[in-house]
């Protein structure tokens, strides 16, 4: 049975944060998104990507759920230059590991993994076409 729609994309990404400050800091500031939306007195902070939301909750005080609050999120990003991305995120302490082609929504293309500073993964994907 097929469903009554089409997938176009990622939306959203909701992040239970312990460090909101800290996450907005790292997504903004690292991965240049930029702050849409302030909800709920600051408890949520919706955070502008491209086409999609990454949504950073505020869960101070409250118990954590089960696991991890989040596997990883991918982010696309063009141009996917290794050595400038490397440059870039070592500046803010952070080692990013060797490029691998993987496969992706646009296609297989190259990306690496990192976290943010509350170890969540993060991919970031560059285009279709085979490693720079």
């Amino acid at each position: 049975m097929s469903t009554p729609f089409t997938l176009r994309g990622l939306d959203h990404v909701v992040i239970r944060a312990r460090d909101i400050a800290a996450l907005e800091r790292f997504y903004v500031e690292v991965l240049g998104c930029t702050v849409e939306k302030r909800q709920l007195e600051g408890r949520l902070v919706q955070l502008r990507a491209g086409a999609s939301l990454i949504d950073l909750w505020d869960a101070t005080g409250e118990a954590p759920p089960e696991g991890r609050n989040m596997d990883h999120l991918c982010l696309a990003v063009a141009p996917f230059d290794p050595a400038a991305i490397a440059a870039h995120l070592a500046r803010f302490g952070i080692d990013a590991g060797e490029p691998v082609s993987r496969y992706g929504a646009e296609g297989e293309g190259p990306s690496l993994y990192l976290a943010d500073p509350e170890g969540n993964g993060i991919e970031l994907k560059g285009p279709p076409g085979g490693m720079p």
